[in-house]
């Protein structure tokens, strides 16, 4: 492909080349990050070390998931903007709503899940090189630092590049869960099941705990939106986007419960929820002599989410520039890459900056509510827009009681949290959100324009080589 660019209609846009198998690989490589080793012990110990209720709780969470995902496919395919939920919620519920999102996700949000994951890939990185002890916080910062950087240039440099490390980490993380599965399979076939034989047994979670366990299960499904963000580089998406959706979330859903059996087959629920990592515990005991496979693999799905979490930061950081409500040195491309290059190095800065002060991730956790309050916010938008724009062309329609259904779970996860353990950072992170407006009033509604900032774009651009998009231009893949 020649991502040149087009000297005959000389038009700069981004290109359309991301297919059916690239779009299914993109879900499976942000979603299969770090969860599926992680959450299992939480989900099962908040479950009561129910077995039963625990793998209910996984199923749940992902037909949760691939419910919100077809209420996306069908925004995605009825306005092609890359941008996600800022362009849904900018068009259903105007622009403030969407401007409090955009900061929310480009200036906290989406660079401490992206400094949160590159710190988790230091730490698997790192530890080999000191046997019996921590890595130092130096060495896991600047290894950090490092793989964010290695992937902002790699997201600059080509979007062809990306597709291609997706697809092989992709099929990478795949192998490796399904030898796990596999080993499941045929610890079951040898009669391995007295975890489940009183699946049902014992204590029922209460409510709280419930909702607590699906905050676990729903962090190791996140990501299901990937494709809304890079809508526009999405061949033919009103066929693409449903069909990927669907086959990918099925194919997650299945991985995720043969992994947990597989887990159960080798591990009591006691000494699954005692292990910090219970894939490295379940790789010890099942293949000692090949135990290293796992921290590899780890390592390997956290950078291959940390790509596409790039990607979708870069997406949504043009978008927002596209629309306005960000300096328009954003929104443009590189006219030979056909990258939103000045896009992707805002948010490689600001993952570099976050890398930097560790205390500042303590509040991540106090933000995992917004997300899904953005979630709410967007299926709120489809709702809106179903009645208030109801001849809009739609290639995809959602059953609407499904765009409901998800608008409740966001406002119990939402809500949730706040009720069971009420604290001041909860506070702080809505002062947070609702502070953009300080922004909005002058810069954005009242134009206000800051003494020669035309001219440092004007310069930025030149030195850069970027140039405006031809917005809403179908791009051809060459």
């Amino acid at each position: 492909m020649d991502e040149q660019l087009n000297t005959v209609e000389q038009k700069v846009v981004l290109k359309r080349t991301i297919g059916f198998f690239s779009a299914v690989n993109f879900i499976f490589a942000v979603i299969l990050g770090t969860g599926i080793f992680v959450s299992p012990g939480a989900v099962l110990l908040l479950s009561q070390l129910n077995v039963g209720v625990s793998l209910m709780i996984w199923t749940a969470c992902g037909i949760i998931s691939m419910i919100g995902a077809l209420c996306y496919a069908e925004l995605g395919t009825t306005f092609p903007s890359s941008g996600g939920e800022y362009y849904y919620i900018k068009r259903g519920l105007g622009p403030i709503p969407a401007y409090i999102f955009l900061w929310t996700a480009v200036i906290f949000l989406r660079p401490a899940v992206i400094t949160v994951q590159a710190l988790m890939f230091a730490e698997y990185t790192t530890q080999p090189f000191f046997p019996g002890c921590s890595s130092p916080e130096a060495v896991k910062k600047v290894t950090a630092i490092s793989v964010i950087l290695i992937v902002g240039i790699i997201n600059c440099m080509s979007t062809k590049w990306i597709i291609v490390a997706q697809n092989v980490f992709t099929v990478l993380k795949m192998a490796a869960l399904g030898a796990i599965a596999l080993c499941g399979l045929v610890q079951l076939g040898m009669g391995k099941t007295q975890n489940f034989h009183r699946a049902f047994e014992g204590n029922v979670p209460n409510i709280s705990q419930i909702g607590e366990a699906f905050y676990q299960g729903m962090f190791a499904f996140g990501g299901w939106n990937v494709l809304n963000y890079v809508v526009e580089e999405i061949k033919d998406p009103s066929k693409n986007i449903p069909r990927s959706v669907v086959a990918a979330m099925c194919a997650v859903i299945a991985f995720y419960l043969l992994v947990n059996i597989s887990y159960l087959t080798v591990l009591t629920p006691k000494e699954l929820i005692s292990s910090a990592a219970v894939s490295v515990t379940w790789a010890d005991r099942m293949i000692p002599s090949w135990a290293w496979i796992i921290p590899v693999s780890v390592a390997l799905s956290i950078f291959g989410s940390l790509n596409g979490g790039m990607f979708m930061l870069g997406r949504l950081n043009y978008a927002g520039s596209k629309e306005g409500h960000l300096p328009s040195i954003i929104s443009m491309l590189h006219v030979r890459h056909l990258t939103p290059a000045p896009a992707m190095m805002i948010s490689t800065l600001i993952g570099c900056i976050f890398v930097i002060p560790s205390d500042l991730l303590s509040l991540t956790n106090y933000f995992s509510f917004c997300s899904w309050l953005l979630v709410g916010l967007t299926c709120i938008s489809l709702i809106v827009l179903r009645f208030r724009e109801p001849n809009l062309e739609r290639p995809y329609k959602v059953f609407l009681p499904l765009a409901f259904i998800v608008v409740g779970v966001s406002a119990f996860l939402v809500l949730a949290p706040i009720i069971q353990t009420p604290k001041v950072q909860y506070f702080y992170a809505l002062l947070f959100m609702f502070s953009s407006i300080i922004i909005y009033i002058p810069f954005v509604h009242f134009k206000l324009k800051i003494p020669y900032f035309d001219k440092v774009t004007c310069y930025l651009q030149l030195l850069l080589e970027v140039s405006p998009t031809d917005m809403f231009e179908d791009s051809k893949t060459e």
